[in-house]
């Protein structure tokens, strides 16, 4: 693991750990389940950061246990004091034999960060520890990020992505670690939340409107969203 996530240097970019954008990730995961028609018992977060998106599904889906996995000295040292009866948190990387199998597991926002995504993604697969899987992937790589140059930097800078997607491109990366793709979905998150930046509050309503007329024109050309997968 790079260093940023130990010695306080990603804490210090991102002061809650990207809790403000929990519950909203939280509704789009609930989502893709009621879509698929999935009641899981058991739920699992690999790279749970500060812990808000599994606090935030344990008060949307009930009877369900939720388990973060976070290997982050300064994430775990956040996320660790919010364990209670339905959501516990272990400083673990969450593909180890010996952790409990469960119906979901969750990886959000997470391989851009991975050196080795690939091995990552193929020793999770490999583990026979979850039956299904949602990916959520930030898509850093469009039309508008590459002739701005500053997007891209900036992500590797400030938020440590040192891999970056578009929509194929992570979808076949899934396809060759032998992921089955059950769905895919975008989130947009630069149109669905109020950014303080300029840029994202000029971009905003280009996004929208040309998202209405060709989603994957929007995203490829203007940028600003993620990818969310539902695999097996």
């Amino acid at each position: 693991m790079r260093s940023i996530y130990n010695n306080g240097t990603y804490l210090n970019n991102h002061k809650d750990w990207h809790l403000n954008d929990s519950n909203w990730k939280a509704n789009k995961i609930k989502a893709i389940f009621d879509s698929n028609g999935l009641t899981p018992k058991t739920i699992s977060e690999i790279g749970c950061g500060a812990g808000g998106i599994l606090l935030s599904l344990n008060e949307k889906i009930k009877d369900c246990r939720f388990t973060g996995y976070e290997i982050s000295t300064d994430a775990f040292d956040i996320c660790s004091k919010k364990s209670h009866k339905n959501v516990n948190f272990i400083f673990d990387n969450g593909t180890n034999k010996t952790n409990d199998k469960n119906d979901v597991v969750l990886v959000i926002d997470v391989i851009e960060h991975i050196e080795n995504y690939l091995d990552f993604l193929r020793n999770l697969k490999n583990s026979d520890l979850y039956t299904n899987f949602v990916f959520h992937i930030p898509l850093d790589m469009s039309a508008l990020s590459v002739l701005r140059g500053s997007p891209i930097i900036n992500s590797r800078v400030d938020s440590g992505h040192i891999h970056y997607f578009t929509k194929d491109i992570a979808l076949e990366a899934l396809k060759e670690c032998n992921f089955e793709i059950i769905e895919w979905r975008y989130t947009y998150s630069s149109i669905e939340i109020n950014y303080p930046t300029w840029t994202s509050k000029l971009l905003k309503f280009p996004r929208r409107l040309l998202y209405k007329l060709n989603p994957n024109l929007a995203v490829r050309t203007l940028g600003g969203a993620s990818l969310m997968v539902l695999a097996k």
